[in-house]
C-alpha cells in the first residue's frame, strides 16, 4: 500500500514539474458584466484550444495566465449567461509579460484595448489603415453592383481596374509594413495570414529581412516551412507545364 501511495505521489510530482510556469498573465477589466465565464484561448495544432479561465460572479476584474514559447496570436471568449447565440472573441497579440486588456460587456470585441504588447501596438496601426482599403473596397464594390445593372460596360471596367489596383497596393502596404517591423513577430504573422499568395519574391524578402530573433520565433519558423512549400509547388508546377 505503501509503494502504491508513494507512486501515486511521484507521478503527481513529475506531472507538476513537467508543466512549464506562466509566463505570460492577461488580466483586465469587462465593463458592465456581472456573471459570465471568460476563457483564454490560442491555435495548438490548428485546434483553437482553452488554456486558462475564469468564473465572473459580480467582480469584473479578471486574470488568466498560460505559458507561451514565443510572442502569438491568443482569443478572449467571453460565454454570457443571456443565452445569446452568436460568440464574441477578442483577438490579440500576446507576448511574455503582462498584458491589459480593458473593454464592455455591450461591444466586447470593438471596445477592447489591449496593453502591453509591441506586436499588438504596430497590429493595432496596421489594421487602421486595412480598414481605409476595405472602406474603399466596399465602395467599389456597391460601384460594380451599378454599373452591372446599368449596364454601363465602361463603368464596369473602370471598377474592375480600381479593383485591381486596390489590392495592389494593400498587398505592396502589407510587404512593406512587415519589412519596416523585422524585429516584431508581427512581419511574418502578417506574411502568412495577409499575403501569402503573393508572389513568392516578396514573401522571400520579409523573411530575409527578419531579424534572427524573428526567424527563430513561432511565426518566423512556420515562414520559413511555408517558403520552402511554395517553392516545391511552384517547382512541380513549372515541370508540368513544360511536358
Amino acid at each position: 500500500m505503501k509503494k502504491i501511495c508513494l507512486l501515486f505521489v511521484l507521478i503527481l510530482t513529475a506531472a507538476a514539474c513537467s508543466k512549464k510556469e506562466s509566463n505570460l498573465i492577461v488580466k483586465g477589466n469587462i465593463e458592465g458584466l456581472k456573471k459570465g465565464v471568460l476563457y483564454l484561448q490560442k491555435i495548438e495544432d490548428t485546434l483553437l484550444v482553452n488554456v486558462d479561465s475564469v468564473v465572473i460572479r459580480g467582480d469584473a476584474n479578471f486574470i488568466l495566465e498560460d505559458y507561451i514559447s514565443s510572442p502569438q496570436m491568443m482569443y478572449l471568449y467571453l460565454d454570457k449567461v443571456d443565452n445569446l447565440d452568436y460568440e464574441e472573441r477578442i483577438e490579440f497579440f500576446a507576448e511574455e509579460g503582462e498584458i491589459t486588456v480593458i473593454t464592455s460587456l455591450k461591444n466586447f470585441e470593438t471596445d477592447a484595448k489591449v496593453i502591453g504588447s509591441a506586436n499588438q501596438e504596430k497590429l493595432d496601426e496596421y489594421k487602421k489603415m486595412m480598414r481605409r482599403f476595405n472602406d474603399r473596397n466596399l465602395e467599389l464594390i456597391q460601384q460594380n453592383f451599378e454599373a452591372q445593372r446599368d449596364e454601363n460596360e465602361d463603368l464596369l471596367m473602370a471598377t474592375n481596374q480600381e479593383y485591381d489596383r486596390l489590392l495592389k497596393r494593400k498587398y505592396l502596404y502589407t510587404v512593406n509594413f512587415a519589412i519596416n517591423n523585422k524585429d516584431l513577430e508581427l512581419a511574418p504573422y502578417l506574411a502568412l495570414s495577409e499575403v501569402f499568395d503573393a508572389n513568392i519574391k516578396y514573401l522571400d524578402t520579409i523573411f530575409n529581412s527578419m531579424t534572427p530573433e524573428v526567424k527563430k520565433s513561432r511565426y518566423g519558423k512556420e515562414l520559413k516551412d511555408f517558403l520552402k512549400e511554395r517553392r516545391k509547388l511552384e517547382k512541380e508546377e513549372a515541370n508540368i507545364e513544360e511536358q
